[in-house]
């Protein structure tokens, strides 16, 4: 590419990922994006910095003027690897937010975003130059700070995707008329600003899902043709301000769903790109193969692994953390601010907070519990040459993630299950499963870490004769027959209670899901699945009583409380599936209270800290080890 050799054909896209310090770069950024190219990956766009003041999407976001040294540090830290760096730029438009620099929001026309209500301020021709014109200096910014090229984002979040689309674009001039004018504009104006010698890449939407008015595969390729004598690559996108979570969907959507559109988008002369929750080295390899595509992006793949490419090439596929999709981590673009991470691997975001732990040849460990948290005590300890026992008092290992597995839709977590146990196996160690450990075993042991995950909490509702009453791990183990109608209760609000109804209406009988919130599955907000998962409720026919608190369940009925107006009244009722939260199994804990624990058995909460708290079990031991 423009001279360069791109050492694999596998792309880190501009993921959002809350690292900065304030509007600027970081040294987190840096060893973020080194570890993924010391890992292999090819090629590195950075986060979308934004060209102009005038866009402050999020509170972290990068904004090109600041972004100089840091991105030099990010090229610095990633050349001994070879991998091309490029700089990810845009505007968020009428997508963006007005509560950090507390001024409008520019967009092509007066349309309201569909998330935020705002009506953005019709640009004039005075700011598309000032917009043209940030395009220039932010490039001319990653030039000066040595990265490799720039790569222009007119896919999702991007006012340039909403001047080329008719759901946002209504103008009369020449914008309006020839949508595609701001874009060739902008791309020009890189080109020139870039030289013969670096890399322009595009992030182009090719379908907005909304055919009525919107981008669809076929103008998209037309405004492709159109620029490709400027650009190096492009990669095709899906979803518009309508459908925010088709460009990154979660585990519901199957992997590599973007290949119909990526074959469809080829022009002559430029390379193409592969995008659309690409986690599976051999999806990856057929689409190069069969000529899908020139690279693939897999960039939540190497939020999980990010040794990936380094693993396949040396034909150890199998060690290759699977990602699950699940958006519980990698979906940052929030308030609250979170740090990027994955589910598997903590380590993901925090890489300038890893620090060597010692080796401990012949340590001898006992591990109770054969979960996430145990899993992944055992595997870092054997990793570092102890002799590790894990014991397991159900027939399988995996825990919560079997569990979790077994609801509908969440598959994935299953992939996760299988690693850890294979994983473990390949380090040598000893797993003793259908094993209860009592104390007089724990006492024996010299080391020992304590994962023994949770136990459900009893029902927050009184409970009487005439109705069967679940809990929700009890319920996705399975064998048993559901009698009908079946209530879920869900005080929670996470994809549980969603899943488990998607899961009994799709088995037949009528389900009723009651939440005091506002909404279904209100938490799913958080991975982007919130109004698909409660379209998918809809279509499965699942009654959903809102604002409700389930008080009682008596000789058939369940009585539910509106939450506001204490209004009380009953539905008809005969299983209830309580998808409250878990308490911890702590039963050898008391006696014991000098042992280290990990995981559900400290307070139950999400793979992601079940996997962090069992790693750094594993950590002080082994600083502690003599």
């Amino acid at each position: 590419m423009r001279g360069r050799r791109v050492p694999s054909r596998v792309l880190f896209g501009p993921i959002e990922t809350n690292l900065g310090d304030g509007r600027a770069m970081s040294a987190r950024h840096a060893a973020f994006y080194e570890r993924r190219a010391r890992g292999g990956c090819g090629l590195i766009v950075t986060e979308i910095a934004s060209v102009h003041e005038s866009d402050w999407p999020y509170e972290r976001a990068p904004l090109a003027s600041l972004c100089g040294p840091g991105w030099a540090s990010v090229v610095e830290a990633c050349a001994p690897h070879g991998t091309v760096v490029l700089a990810g730029i845009g505007h968020a438009g009428g997508q963006g937010s007005s509560a950090h620099h507390r001024r409008e929001l520019w967009g092509p026309s007066r349309v309201a975003d569909v998330v935020s209500r705002e009506v953005p301020y019709t640009m004039e021709q005075a700011e598309i130059d000032a917009l043209v014109g940030g395009f220039v200096a932010a490039t001319e910014t990653a030039v000066a700070a040595g990265c490799d090229g720039v790569e222009c984002n007119a896919g999702q979040h991007s006012i340039l995707r909403q001047f080329l689309s008719g759901l946002t674009n209504h103008r009369t001039d020449a914008y309006g008329t020839d949508r595609a004018l701001l874009l060739r504009e902008v791309l020009a104006a890189v080109r020139a600003a870039l030289g013969p010698d670096r890399v322009l890449g595009l992030r182009l939407c090719g379908d907005e899902l909304a055919p009525w008015a919107g981008i669809t595969p076929a103008s998209s390729r037309a405004v492709l043709a159109s620029v490709a004598p400027l650009i190096d690559y492009v990669v095709p996108v899906r979803g518009s301000a309508l459908t925010v979570s088709a460009t990154r969907p979660d585990l519901h959507t199957a992997p590599g769903f973007n290949r119909e559109l990526c074959a469809a988008s080829r022009v002559p002369d430029v390379l193409m790109v592969l995008q659309g929750s690409v986690v599976d080295v051999s999806m990856a390899s057929d689409a190069l193969t069969d000529g899908t595509a020139d690279l693939v992006e897999m960039t939540r793949a190497q939020l999980a692994e990010p040794s990936l490419v380094r693993l396949a090439r040396a034909g150890q596929g199998e060690r290759i953390r699977p990602c699950t999709l699940s958006n519980q981590h990698s979906w940052v673009r929030d308030p609250l601010n979170p740090i990027i991470s994955d589910e598997g691997e903590p380590s993901t975001g925090h890489e300038t907070e890893d620090e060597p732990v010692p080796r401990a040849d012949g340590l001898e460990v006992l591990v109770v519990g054969g979960g996430p948290a145990g899993l992944e005590t055992a595997r870092v300890l054997a990793n570092h040459g102890c002799r590790v026992t894990l014991v397991e008092r159900s027939d399988r290992l995996g825990g919560a993630l079997r569990l979790a597995a077994a609801v509908h839709g969440r598959g994935r977590w299953g992939l996760l299950a299988d690693w850890f146990g294979a994983e473990v196996r390949r380090l040598g160690v000893r797993v003793e499963l259908t094993t209860e450990v009592g104390l007089g075993e724990v006492d024996r042991a010299a080391n020992v870490v304590l994962a023994s995950g949770s136990r459900p909490s009893p029902p927050s509702f009184t409970v009487g004769d005439g109705v069967a009453v679940y809990p929700a791990a009890e319920f996705v183990a399975g064998g048993f027959e559901l009698d009908g109608p079946v209530l879920v209760h869900d005080p929670i609000g996470d994809w549980t209670g969603v899943g488990i109804a998607e899961q009994v209406a799709a088995a037949g009988p009528r389900c009723v899901l009651v939440t005091q919130d506002p909404v279904a599955g209100t938490q799913l907000s958080r991975t982007g699945d919130l109004a698909d998962a409660n379209a998918r409720l809809q279509r499965a026919g699942v009654v959903r009583e809102l604002y409700t608190r389930l008080t009682e369940v008596r000789d058939g009925r369940a009585r539910l409380v509106d939450v506001h107006t204490g209004e009380s009244r009953s539905v008809e009722c005969a299983t209830v599936i309580d998808c409250a939260h878990r308490l911890p199994e702590d039963g050898l804990w008391p006696a014991r209270p000098d042992l280290l624990r990990a995981g559900d058995c400290v307070a139950p909460r999400t793979v992601h800290e079940a996997v962090l708290e069992g790693r750094r079990a594993a950590h002080t031991l082994l600083r502690a080890a003599p």
